[in-house]
C-alpha cells in the first residue's frame, strides 16, 4: 500500500504564499517522479507541477511559472510545493501524486497511480 499525505493548505489573502507538502510512506520508489495537481470547484482536474526523481528536472503548468516552485527529489524527503503571488484563481484543492510520466510537452504527460486526499488552498481577493 502506499499513501500520501499532503498538508499545508489553507487561507491566503492574494498576493500571499503558502508551501505545501506532500509525505509518502508505505510500498514507495525512489524512482518515482512526483507532481502537484488541483481542482477547481465545477472544473477538471489539472497539471500544476511535476519534478523527476532521476535528475530532478521540474516542469510547470504555463500558469504557474515563475510562482510555484516544486521540490524534493530525494525519494526520502517529501515534495513541496511553494506558492507565490497567489491569485483567486489558483483557489482549488491540491493533490499530491506518484508515479507518473512528465515530460516538457505536458501532452506527452500523465499521472501515476497514487494520489493523496488533497489539501484546499483558498485565496481571498
Amino acid at each position: 500500500q502506499v499513501q500520501l499525505v499532503e498538508s499545508g493548505g489553507g487561507l491566503v489573502q492574494a498576493g500571499g504564499s503558502l508551501r505545501l507538502s506532500c509525505a509518502a510512506s508505505g510500498r514507495t520508489f525512489s524512482s518515482w517522479n512526483m507532481a502537484w495537481f488541483r481542482q477547481a470547484p465545477g472544473k477538471e482536474r489539472e497539471f500544476v507541477a511535476a519534478i523527476i526523481r532521476n535528475g530532478g528536472s521540474t516542469y510547470y503548468a504555463d500558469s504557474v511559472k515563475g510562482r510555484f516552485t516544486i521540490s524534493g527529489d530525494n525519494a526520502k524527503s517529501p515534495v513541496y510545493l511553494q506558492m507565490g503571488s497567489l491569485n483567486p484563481e489558483n483557489t482549488a484543492v491540491y493533490y499530491c501524486n506518484a508515479g507518473g510520466e512528465y515530460y516538457p510537452d505536458s501532452r506527452y504527460s500523465s499521472p501515476g497511480n497514487y494520489w493523496g486526499q488533497g489539501t484546499q488552498v483558498t485565496v481571498s481577493s
